[in-house]
């Protein structure tokens, strides 16, 4: 039975990818090890669904086509960073998002009770924080020397994108980190279909 790593989400503009990592030089300069998010695969997640039976990524698909159309397309804008579990302490770092944001909490939400009705879903318990994840930290003593760098740059801008369509990815882990591949998309209400016919689900 063949499964595939699967998370939905939001794809960024090139202009906030350069903001972005332009900010992840700047904490590298502290000389902290850090595991950091390659440019291509910089996103806002919205749902993660881990290994998925293959059988089922056409009916996630559909999920997500039914979702987007219930959402009117919207700007979003990436500013402020911040860490997990907290600043003092980083293990992973990310930027925030602030305009947009009730819109992502609206996609994650109809999400999870579309994809839960399928039975595609298990419920997280921690709640949804939309972010863009920059990397995750070494050890302790790594994240200590990103801790005042954190506290400089709460009010980094990091851009705005305009979002249209929500995304289905698979994800493959390999050594040098992990490959996103596009299993299909959600148009958001009102944006037109693409010419090439990508708002279809995976076949």
């Amino acid at each position: 039975m063949s499964r595939t790593r699967t998370f939905i989400a939001v794809e960024l503009n090139d202009d906030i990818r350069e903001h972005v990592v332009a900010l992840q030089r700047t904490f590298a300069r502290t000389g902290a090890t850090v595991k950091w998010v390659e440019p291509e695969n910089l996103h806002v997640s919205l749902v993660f669904l881990g290994e998925v039976d293959d059988r089922e990524l056409h009916n996630i698909c559909r999920a997500v086509q039914e979702v987007a159309t219930q959402e009117e397309p919207f700007s979003l804008r990436v500013a402020g960073v911040g860490a997990f579990p907290n600043p003092r302490h980083p293990k992973v770092l990310w930027a925030g998002i602030t305009d947009g944001a009730d819109a992502l909490h609206r996609l994650h939400s109809a999400l999870e009770a579309n994809l839960l009705a399928r039975g595609c879903y298990r419920k997280e318990e921690r709640g949804y924080t939309p972010h863009v994840t920059l990397g995750r930290v070494k050890g302790e003593r790594d994240g200590l020397m990103l801790a005042p760098e954190l506290t400089k740059r709460l009010a980094w801008d990091g851009g705005r994108a305009q979002v249209d369509q929500v995304v289905v990815f698979g994800s493959v882990l390999e050594k040098a980190g992990p490959v996103y591949t596009v299993l299909g998309y959600g148009h958001l209400r009102g944006r037109p279909n693409s010419p090439r016919g990508d708002s279809a689900p995976l076949q």
